[in-house]
């Protein structure tokens, strides 16, 4: 028994090496495998770090190590103009001047079209102070540059973010030569016209801009409103002048018109609106627009021009008639109640054309807004108070009254029974409006109003209760009076002593609510007579401003007002007649520079004030500030 190790048989020999030969093959071949694998590995992860060594080499100022990185990688990537960029900044860094040169001569002779090479060329010869030389090569790239959208704005671009303008403003113009549209790129040679400080052509390249694309006109007014000076409006409309007499282009009367409102000429604006609804038949929407731009400004004349045009061009059928209708009412009892001088007879003009209306268009819900407003005529400026009455109790019980109307019917009800001495019917309408609108403005209004009558009635513990918890009121309004009352009455009443003094007062600023003003008067001059040294003396001169300011005799109401701040600075009512008296100046007396001045001195002098705010808006504004 023995085992056979050596066979000397020549075939066995043979097939024990062709079983053994494919396993040899196999193990070599996967050997090789192995290794050209993880070569391509190496070679990937190497190409993948390279990048991000190269960027970490750059931002950490390391110049020399981040140029040797980019020039590798853009010599692998020749097509990759984010490594070439990067390997020419490493270079300038390095100020290796010479081998920049010579990497870009070879880049120009391989791509001699490529216009962004000799932008790089340029920045070379800029940064060793080679002006002339850097200018050649950046015209160069203006002069190589290909005629496609595209490839313009992005040179253009280039030279804008290195805040090369003229150079941008010389590409925008070829491009639009190669281009064979003048207009092509306007809206952008507007743009850096205006970063140039150059208005007059900015100017002229936005209404080329506009001319060329009737979709600009937004844009454009938007751009201008925001980069033209007052001045500058003149000049532009100076050219819009030129260029409708050139082309009828809707869009231009329309930037005139806009243009007018910009400077506040409302009738201008009118004048070129008008033609521009007639030209192309509109309904007058852009006059409604106008004439409540007007309206708010205080041009009472456009505006009712704007809103009676409507009426008498447009017609009944006109969707803005019976708002016109209502708004035109509406600003001819402002313009006559709001400080203008005025006589009966305008009163009563004013007076038969709300009748008149209500005639025509009957009592009902849609008419309720004039019905109130006819009510507030009578009451305030015809001194008409029954009829007044008479015209909200019988909307009051109207059937179908939006709740929100029947609240101000019943609030403003309730001032025209305080008017008329009726306290009790007052504060039951104001309890009503306060009880169904608990959490809402308007019922925080109703019970100012009933603390407020507390207040005049002498009841001033319960009131100023009322007003401790209005401070907080959403209405700015409705907060800062609750604030002042309440302050008002903790300055002035000494439950120690006596309530006289201040129920004086009390029952003097109720005359006035009612228009009693001789009475009111007479009320004071006692307070005046029996409590001279009282602190009460500021707030008689500011509630007999008051009343001067409901005679319209503003003159004597901002001298009262002076006197406040002359002679008690430091009083709570300092800072209300300084703001008061800026107020006048501004729209009763019409010394803008003299309001201008007050409502400086209220927002410095006195920053804590409730008015501070306001009063750097108003001085803004009147400064010629763009209000945002």
């Amino acid at each position: 028994m023995g085992i056979q190790v050596y066979s000397t048989d020549s075939g066995l020999r043979t097939q024990d090496l062709r079983l053994r030969t494919p396993t040899l093959l196999f193990m070599r071949f996967r050997v090789l495998f192995c290794t050209l694998l993880l070569s391509t590995l190496c070679a990937t992860g190497a190409m993948a770090q390279d990048p991000n060594l190269a960027n970490q080499y750059f931002m950490d100022g390391e110049y020399e190590k981040a140029a040797t990185l980019y020039g590798q990688l853009s010599d692998q990537e020749e097509d990759n103009e984010y490594f070439f960029n990067r390997y020419m900044e490493s270079l300038l860094n390095l100020e290796k001047y010479e081998e920049g040169e010579k990497v870009l001569k070879k880049r120009l002779k391989k791509s001699p079209d490529n216009v962004m090479l000799y932008v790089t060329y340029g920045n070379f010869y800029e940064r060793q102070e080679k002006p002339e030389e850097a200018k050649l090569q950046y015209e160069k790239a203006i002069s190589k540059m290909s005629g496609d959208y595209a490839a313009v704005t992005r040179l253009a671009q280039t030279f804008i973010n290195n805040s090369k303008f003229d150079l941008a403003v010389q590409t925008f113009e070829r491009g639009a030569v190669l281009m064979k549209d003048p207009n092509r790129f306007a809206y952008n040679l507007g743009d850096l016209y205006q970063r140039k400080g150059e208005s007059n052509k900015m100017i002229a390249c936005y209404l080329n801009a506009l001319a060329a694309d009737p979709g600009k006109l937004a844009a454009v007014q938007t751009r201008m409103a925001r980069f033209l000076s007052p001045s500058d409006y003149t000049e532009l409309q100076t050219q819009l002048y030129e260029k409708i007499q050139q082309q009828e282009n809707p869009d231009f009367v329309e930037l005139l018109a806009w243009s007018f409102v910009q400077r506040k000429d409302y009738k201008s604006a009118f004048r070129q609106y008008k033609a521009l609804d007639q030209r192309l038949g509109e309904n007058g929407q852009r006059l409604f627009k106008l004439a409540e731009e007007a309206a708010d400004a205080r041009d009472f004349d456009v505006a009712i021009s704007a809103y009676d045009y409507i009426v008498t061009e447009k017609g009944p059928m006109n969707p803005f008639f019976f708002d016109s209708k209502q708004a035109a009412m509406e600003c001819r009892r402002r313009k006559i109640t709001e400080g203008f001088a005025y006589t009966p007879t305008d009163l009563q003009i004013l007076e038969s054309e709300y009748e008149g209306f209500l005639t025509q268009y009957g009592k009902s819900r849609q008419t309720s807004s004039i019905i109130i407003q006819l009510a507030d005529l009578e009451a305030y400026y015809v001194n008409n108070l029954p009829k007044a009455i008479a015209l909200l109790e019988e909307l009051k019980v109207m059937p179908g009254l939006e709740r929100y109307t029947l609240a101000r019917t019943k609030i403003n009800l309730a001032d025209f029974y305080l008017m008329s001495g009726d306290i009790w019917e007052s504060t039951l309408l104001y309890s009503q409006v306060d009880k169904d609108f608990k959490e809402e403005q308007i019922g925080q209004e109703a019970r100012f109003k009933n603390a407020r009558l507390s207040y005049f009635n002498g009841d001033f513990q319960w009131a100023q209760a009322q007003f401790d918890v209005l401070k907080a009121s959403t209405s700015k309004l409705i907060a800062n009076d609750a604030l002042d009352l309440s302050v008002f009455i903790m300055d002035n009443l000494n439950l120690d002593t006596t309530s006289a003094a201040i129920s004086l007062y009390s029952g003097a600023e109720m005359m006035v609510f009612q228009n009693r003003f001789d009475e009111a008067f007479a009320k004071l001059d006692t307070l005046r007579r029996d409590f001279p040294e009282h602190s009460l003396q500021d707030d008689i001169l500011y509630l007999e401003a008051q009343i001067y300011e409901k005679k319209r005799d503003y003159v004597k109401a901002a001298t009262l007002y002076q006197e406040i701040v002359d002679k008690y600075p430091q009083e709570i009512r300092a800072d209300n007649a300084l703001f008061a008296m800026a107020q006048l100046y501004e729209t009763r007396l019409s010394d803008l520079e003299k309001a201008q001045t007050l409502y400086e001195k209220v927002f410095i002098d006195y920053s804590g004030s409730v008015y501070a705010v306001d009063a750097r808006k108003r001085y803004r504004a009147l400064r010629g500030d763009k209000m945002q």
